[in-house]
């Protein structure tokens, strides 16, 4: 039998391991609070995390409530972060990185090994707990590390969140500016389809040639053609719109504004963006917790180097023969009782460790390059993109403000010297023609200003990806011959 001595040791060792066990336990959000802080402060919006039917029952009511009303920035976002399974797969992760670190802050298990010989003679029965000293004695160190490594996972968290709401934005954008433009060259159709009528009937008459008449019909011809690419434009970004939200079945039918804000008179002033990109961007802050996790790696790398594995065993051996008697000739059974320890301990014969302090080394050295790397193109990304928004306003502006207003003054004296029959219909149809063109630009580049401001959002709080880009060109300036 075993003897109770092996038993108090086997109870002592469990009851410890039990003990630092429940000092570990799971987070009652998942650790989804800096996605939230996050989602919060860029967005003013919240997310769910779905864990339940509750959750499942909420999101579709909250969702199904949004969408019968006409979508804006704000709602287009809120959508996002509740809809989007993308987000929730990130959850997901971060979810996993939280059992890692629960697991990596427990105690090895020790280990009860029993063993049994049997013989003609006797039998052999031994039984041993074997316990990692030097998992227990790196636990503190080995917690802190994953405490670290969960905090970086915590940031892709949020910087997935912040990249869903800005993509989600861009795309609502660009979906209203496309619905926008298709309304504005639909108008002209139809403008240039009356004015094509009346040359048709002066055609008929003989009080139009054919080259006047042939030119009716290839300005209508073209905007016709640019209509039909309008409406093709705006159909694949309701799509990509769909997709950013995750809408699917009859949620499809979403409502969209027919137009875009105006952008404001006055842009923003942020003489100090440089700093406050370093200060809040969000994957800068996931470089930051993995340098840290790397140094507390290499600390205890360190201090491991030459004991790589340590375990310290204690147990009991019970050894039982039954030999025969000669003077009896009977079987007597005689039982042996051992008691000790014993220790397994790695010589560093050919390695010193000074293979894995070198590695360690320059992993930490690298993530401390690449993260003031990251720095470097944050704070070149925020003044990028804040030129670009301040180019964005100002051309917008010079488009409404100056163009769209001498357009106006082209086609109200053009009317009128049709009306006195000072000039023909073909000037009013190319006035027509122009103007559509015009309107067309400036409605993109009050898009490429508001997607300009989403960017430099993102610039200042991250993540960075589709940044800088310059404001678009109109569509139809190239066919006119401008370049503003």
């Amino acid at each position: 039998m075993i003897s109770p001595a092996f038993l108090t040791r086997l109870a002592t060792t469990g009851g410890l391991s039990l003990l630092l066990a429940s000092c570990a336990t799971f987070a009652p959000d998942g650790g989804t609070h800096v996605a939230t802080e996050a989602a919060r402060r860029e967005f003013g919006k919240d997310f769910v995390a779905l864990r339940s039917e509750a959750d499942d029952a909420f999101v579709k009511s909250r969702v199904e409530l949004l969408l019968k009303h006409p979508l804006t920035a704000d709602s287009a976002v809120e959508i996002a972060l509740l809809n989007n399974r993308g987000l929730q797969a990130a959850f997901n992760r971060l979810g996993v990185a939280e059992a890692i670190m629960t697991r990596e802050k427990l105690p090895p298990n020790p280990t009860i090994a029993f063993s049994r010989l049997a013989g003609p003679l006797g039998y052999e029965m031994e039984g041993a707990v074997v316990a990692n000293i030097l998992a227990l004695a790196t636990l503190p160190a080995r917690a802190e590390i994953a405490d670290d490594r969960f905090r970086a996972a915590q940031y892709d968290a949020a910087a997935e969140t912040l990249r869903l709401g800005y993509a989600a934005r861009r795309a609502f954008l660009r979906a209203v500016a496309a619905r926008e433009l298709m309304g504005s060259l639909a108008e002209a159709s139809r403008s240039a389809d009356a004015v094509a009528a009346t040359a048709r009937r002066l055609g008929e008459t003989g009080a139009m040639n054919r080259l006047d008449q042939a030119k009716d019909q290839l300005s209508s011809a073209e905007v016709a053609t640019r209509l039909a690419s309008a409406r093709l434009l705006a159909s694949n970004e309701r799509e990509r719109l769909a997709r950013a939200l995750g809408l699917w079945g009859k949620e499809l039918d979403f409502l969209l504004p027919n137009a875009l804000s105006a952008p404001p008179q006055r842009p923003r002033n942020l003489p100090h963006i440089e700093e406050e990109a370093v200060g809040r961007r969000v994957d800068l802050q996931i470089a930051h917790a993995e340098i840290r996790a790397l140094a507390k790696t290499l600390g205890l790398i360190e201090a491991t180097r030459f004991v790589n594995l340590f375990e310290l065993s204690g147990g009991a051996m019970i050894k039982s023969e039954s030999p025969i008697n000669p003077e009896t000739g009977r079987t007597e059974t005689t039982r042996f009782r051992f008691a000790g320890g014993g220790a397994a301990l790695e010589i560093p014969i050919f390695d010193f460790g000074e293979t894995r302090v070198r590695e360690g080394e320059q992993t930490w050295r690298g993530a401390v390059n690449a993260l003031t790397q990251k720095a470097v193109e944050a704070r070149s990304q925020a003044r990028q993109s804040y030129r670009t928004y301040r180019y964005a306003h100002e051309i917008a502006q010079f488009r409404k403000r100056e163009i769209l207003a001498l357009q106006t003054i082209v086609s109200e004296e053009t009317l009128r010297r049709y009306n006195g029959m000072l000039v023909d219909v073909f000037p009013l149809l190319e006035n027509a023609r122009k103007r559509a063109l015009l309107e067309a630009a400036a409605i993109e580049a009050k898009r490429d200003y508001w997607i300009a401001e989403t960017d430099l959002r993102a610039a200042i709080s991250g993540p960075a990806e589709a940044l800088g880009a310059a404001p678009v060109v109109g569509m139809n300036s190239e066919a006119e011959g401008e370049r503003p």
